[in-house]
């Protein structure tokens, strides 16, 4: 049976879960760099990296619900600190993500609370395959969310691309972002259309 849960605990664990939805209307600001006026939102990144991390997980032999719960996790200390751009962290010394993480959830369920620190905490400093595959299925993302850009008529998001594509750790997610560069955003639907 679960441990009781104080009245404090429920709504330092409830504000939390309110505190995460800052992140379905927070924009990933980098993207405004390359010319994207209304960029993907932070959530929107965070839920196709989960996914992606899980198809990774699955063929490099990695733990699929792992890898999605920590890419699932990765940028939640975005609603504290924002989706600072690479160029902008020259400028910055921010908080570490363990720290932002240890604020978030300081009120919430001791439950909680230990167990989001210990996914950050993994995700941050771990090398093993889920973190190795977790930190690729991030790349991917960019990476793929790049070429949608492009083909929407962004130009200057090849740096992201390349940038991406030369960080990826696995021959999985290598082969993928190889497949993606020679695909359109909707290719995937040609094999239902025949």
């Amino acid at each position: 049976m679960a441990d009781e849960i104080t009245q404090d605990e429920a709504k330092g664990t409830a504000g939390y879960l309110l505190e995460m939805g800052m992140l379905k209307r927070a924009k990933r600001s980098g993207w405004w760099i390359a010319g994207v006026k209304d960029p993907e939102t932070i959530a929107e990144h965070s839920f196709r990296t989960a996914v992606i991390g899980a198809v990774l997980a699955l063929m490099e032999g990695a733990d699929p619900a792992k890898v999605a719960l920590l890419c699932t996790f990765h940028d939640t200390q975005e609603t504290r600190v924002s989706d600072i751009p690479h160029i902008g962290r020259r400028y910055l010394t921010a908080a570490s993500n363990e720290d932002v993480t240890a604020d978030q959830v300081s009120a919430a369920h001791p439950v909680v609370r230990e167990g989001i620190q210990r996914i950050v905490e993994e995700y941050e400093n771990s090398s093993s395959l889920d973190v190795l595959v977790a930190h690729d299925a991030d790349k991917l993302e960019c990476l793929v969310q790049a070429v949608e850009y492009r083909e929407q008529g962004h130009q200057n998001v090849q740096n992201w691309i390349d940038t991406s594509l030369n960080n990826l750790k696995t021959a999985s997610a290598q082969a993928l972002a190889e497949a993606a560069l020679n695909m359109t955003s909707v290719d995937w639907q040609k094999t239902y259309l025949r």
